[in-house]
């Protein structure tokens, strides 16, 4: 997961994002976005794996959407507002 995203929604435009990585096989680490990002992924701090997928979280914990790998090596979900996201390199 660590590099630079691209966090992109339909009509509400996108965002690049660096994640970072947590220890060696991590299932979590952190999140720095840059301006200009749609809805709340502004405050996006923080991804973790878990049972459902990739979720990418706020500055207080809380999910900002769920994601889950497509082909291409890119991520699509929705947002907890609804709005579909993808996330690409």
């Amino acid at each position: 997961m660590a590099g630079r995203w691209t966090l992109s929604s339909p009509g509400r435009g996108q965002c690049a994002m660096t994640f970072g990585a947590g220890p060696a096989n991590a299932a979590e680490g952190t999140i720095a976005p840059e301006g200009g990002c749609p809805g709340a992924f502004y405050t996006s701090r923080k991804w973790t794996f878990d049972s459902t997928g990739l979720v990418i979280r706020d500055h207080n914990a809380k999910p900002l959407a769920q994601l889950s790998a497509s082909d291409g090596g890119r991520f699509d979900g929705q947002a907890t507002g609804g709005d579909a996201i993808t996330l690409a390199r």
